[in-house]
């Protein structure tokens, strides 16, 4: 646009922005780098980060942006645009399976387990199972806004199939899975993972787990279908090179198999709708949908209180970095004490739970400090509220829809847009054997028809 610009990057990410200017055609982009890191240092750290020198280049910072501003740019620094991907053969030279395992792995093409070798015959019965031809794109996927997106194929899909050790009549799950261009590793600090949750009767033909485990490594489908997804992440989406395209400080044991499982619809309350019909799609759609969070706790919280009322508790003091959303995952046998208690669908208990969960004054001070000066002036209800203390619970819910978008309409540009009245979902699953459920939050990013893929 012709406006002179410096980037100012954490010396942290030297390689992240180097690799990515290099990629996009400006080498010799001119950035500044502070010290690392910045999040939750005071103003006044920071304004002294600036008044020193870059902890790189051992220059003073404020000098280096008046350069880098004024400084004419010769005409290598005016190119831009992506380099394109080098082209990778479609066949290796053959090989013993240990050597050509050992290649796999020092390539990075594993997620650092055993793999199966995708022959071309393995390739080519995966194939056998989608109408679609195998040059055929299917969506296109990348670590992170910054980086470029690489397209890919049935082919290239079917070969992480095969490697993620799936049956051919999982592959069109899986395509539908991958047409969602979602990675499952995503380039942030803050180590994101990753959750496909698998509606319609697919879950029956492929027999999928919904029983005692779900959640657990103990059935083929469920496992190797969400392994898939991490293999396809790094061999087709650019993803998972640590300090380059992923970033997770301490990374994230979900992103194994990435949370994958179906939905009990046979253990639905009545009334309740599967996840996919509330998505839109009609009960005999085989669907995939998407979400993303960091975590999710297992709770098994005995109460005198019912339920709902226990849940309600834990979501009204649940904090992760801006929770504004939470997914539950419920036991046949919790949703059932739940729609017992006059809630007929679950959109009317996650309404109720959203109308009915506060925030914890410390949260919410912290995250309103316009609010925090009015309750200082006097003005209410805000100054009633300061008087509780930090203790106490504000009457204002994180779960309404409403004023900032969710954190996955920020991060992810293939989010749907159909969102519902409040960011809370609920999934039922599981065998029944206890009074389990599960919370994190996980937000939910879109669905995909498995059909179309068959």
């Amino acid at each position: 646009m012709g406006i002179p610009a410096v980037p100012m990057i954490t010396q942290r990410f030297q390689e992240l922005v180097t690799t990515i200017s290099y990629k996009k055609g400006i080498p010799n982009m001119r950035i500044i780098y502070t010290p690392h890191p910045i999040t939750d240092r005071p103003a006044d750290l920071c304004r002294k980060y600036i008044a020193g020198n870059d902890p790189l280049a051992g220059r003073p910072m404020l000098e280096e942006i008046y350069a880098g501003l004024t400084k004419p740019l010769s005409a290598e620094d005016s190119k831009a645009g992506f380099l394109k991907r080098d082209p990778r053969p479609r066949l290796f030279e053959p090989n013993t399976p240990e050597k050509l395992m050992e290649f796999f792995h020092e390539q990075g093409f594993t997620d650092g387990n055993p793999v199966i070798l995708p022959t071309e015959k393995k390739v080519a019965e995966m194939l056998k199972a989608t109408s679609r031809k195998p040059d055929e794109w299917v969506g296109q996927m990348r670590p992170s806004p910054p980086h470029e997106a690489w397209y890919y194929t049935v082919e290239m899909v079917a070969v992480n199939a095969v490697m993620a050790g799936a049956k051919p009549e999982y592959f069109p799950t899986i395509l539908a899975l991958a047409s969602k261009g979602v990675t499952s590793l995503f380039s942030s600090t803050s180590s994101f993972a990753r959750m496909v949750v698998v509606n319609g009767p697919v879950v029956k033909e492929i027999e999928m787990n919904t029983g005692i485990g779900a959640m657990g490594p103990v059935s083929r489908a469920n496992s190797s279908i969400g392994r898939c997804w991490t293999l396809i992440s790094k061999n087709l989406g650019g993803s998972g090179k640590p300090g380059e395209t992923y970033l997770g400080s301490q990374g994230n044991p979900l992103n194994y198999g990435n949370l994958c499982f179906p939905e009990t619809e046979d253990g639905l309350p009545s009334g309740w709708n599967p996840l996919h019909v509330q998505k839109g799609f009609k009960k005999n759609d085989s669907v995939v949908s998407v979400f993303s969070g960091w975590s999710m706790s297992d709770i098994a919280w005995y109460s005198p209180l019912p339920n709902h009322q226990v849940i309600r508790g834990w979501l009204e003091h649940f904090f992760s970095f801006g929770t504004s959303q939470a997914t539950l995952v419920l036991d046949p046998i919790v949703a059932a004490d739940v729609a017992a208690n006059g809630f007929p669908t679950k959109e009317a208990y996650a309404k109720w739970l959203a109308e009915n969960t506060g925030t914890p004054g410390w949260l919410y001070w912290s995250q309103n400090q316009r609010a925090l000066e009015q309750a200082k002036k006097g003005v209410e209800p805000y100054a009633g509220w300061l008087k509780l203390g930090e203790g106490a619970v504000v009457p204002v819910s994180r779960y309404n829809r409403g004023g900032l978008p969710s954190r996955n309409t920020a991060f992810m540009a293939s989010k749907d847009t159909n969102e519902p009245a409040t960011s809370i979902e609920i999934v039922v699953t599981g065998g029944g054997t206890n009074t389990f459920w599960s919370g994190g939050d996980f937000g939910y990013v879109g669905s995909a028809s498995v059909d179309q893929w068959r």
